[in-house]
């Protein structure tokens, strides 16, 4: 089954072009429909007004804010309009801490969700929970897509970032349709461990589990060489020249991966190549 329903949601607009482009591409590459959401962001935190201001800032901000977001919606429509797919472009008004929400309302009922990188220099604070509240509240499958780079739903090489968590079988299910058109898929795994049913051929049930879905799967054993697991399977990312990750998004709590860090964050951080999320 492929993708059918294509979701991106654009709150900035030095991201618009590089956003909606990408997320057209995986559009027209699986004859899917593109729907597109256009939020102007209030930004404030109203607790912290003093006495008496709070109707008076509320709404500047809330005029503000509906201001960006027909901004971005006839931005999106224009560039929409020079691209062959079918689409549909929706505006509206979140403030920071509910954004999350109202991404995951809609992204329930699409089959992926097309989304520029999370963190960054000059990335708004509001990217972080769009992308989570996809992912989690939302219960989708994300592509996150660096913007030097060419978004595709056909890679021809993939790495998998195997580890055996649900969070990482569940991306594999979901990329499915990816995998089986790719000329070679590496599932990557990182000190395997010594102990445990699969020790002895670490990677093989899900190399079988993808060979029977007619995908092409090889199996990559690596050391931890690098301070981080991120690390290592980026270096190998840029060996075997892939033009995809497939990985788990945050198998530990969102709040250590905040302030700890973590394979997923540190993916993201990095990311040169799409990265296919699920959790």
């Amino acid at each position: 089954m492929g993708y059918k329903t294509i979701l991106t949601v654009v709150t900035d607009q030095s991201l618009a072009q590089s956003t909606i482009g990408h997320a057209a591409a995986v559009a027209r590459d699986c004859d899917a429909h593109l729907d597109v959401l256009c939020f102007g962001v209030d930004r404030t935190q109203t607790g912290y007004y003093y006495a008496g201001a709070n109707a008076m800032v509320l709404q500047e901000t809330l005029s503000r804010a509906t201001d960006e977001a027909k901004t971005l919606a006839a931005s999106c429509r224009d560039i929409l309009g020079r691209i062959e797919c079918r689409w549909a472009v929706e505006e509206g008004v979140a403030q920071l801490a509910d954004i999350g929400r109202h991404v995951a309302g809609r992204a329930r009922y699409a089959d992926l969700v097309v989304l520029p990188k999370p963190y960054g220099k000059d990335r708004g604070v509001e990217l972080e929970p769009v992308t989570e509240g996809a992912l989690f509240d939302g219960q989708a499958s994300v592509l996150i897509v660096p913007e030097d780079t060419v978004a595709t739903s056909t890679p021809k090489r993939v790495v998998i970032g195997w580890n055996e968590s649900n969070e990482a079988l569940r991306s594999v299910r979901a990329a499915l349709p990816v995998l089986k058109t790719a000329e070679s898929v590496h599932v990557v795994v990182i000190d395997p461990p010594q102990h445990g049913p699969n020790r002895s051929d670490p990677g093989g049930a899900l190399s079988q589990f993808l060979a029977r879905h007619g995908a092409k799967p090889e199996i990559d054993v690596l050391s931890k060489t690098m301070p981080r697991v991120s690390e290592v399977l980026r270096r190998h990312v840029q060996d075997v020249d892939a033009e995809m990750v497939v990985m788990g998004a945050y198998g530990h709590s969102r709040f250590r991966e905040a302030i700890l860090g973590g394979a997923t964050r540190n993916m993201l951080e990095q990311a040169t190549v799409p990265v296919f999320l699920a959790h």
